[in-house]
């Protein structure tokens, strides 16, 4: 979506922003892969949780700013709000389970 947006310095400063939180989702969910503990694990989903909600911010900023009309918002949005229910149900499992383990 990046690629494809007119890029004066407005929109850059907007797309710029969609790519540096978007991608580092992505980047934080491999690090977890290979996280050291159940906490370390939990960390990096949640700091990817921050960052596809820092991007829905920009995505939605993007739109209401009409650099992007609805419809191209709205797949890209949904795609979203679906990683973001991911990485909720992924950190809140996590948690569940470190939970029990720790007490027992």
């Amino acid at each position: 979506m990046v690629k494809y947006i007119k890029c004066s310095a407005k929109e850059y400063a907007l797309t710029n922003q969609v790519l540096r939180s978007g991608t580092a989702v992505g980047a934080l969910i491999r690090e977890a892969e290979f996280a050291q503990s159940p906490s370390d694990f939990i960390n990096k989903l949640s700091i990817a949780l921050k960052e596809c909600n820092e991007t829905f911010y920009w995505l939605n900023l993007l739109r209401d700013t009409e650099f992007i009309t609805d419809k191209e918002a709205e797949s890209i949005l949904q795609d979203c709000n679906e990683l973001l229910a991911i990485l909720i149900a992924s950190v809140k499992t996590v948690k569940e389970r470190n939970g029990k383990t720790n007490k027992q």
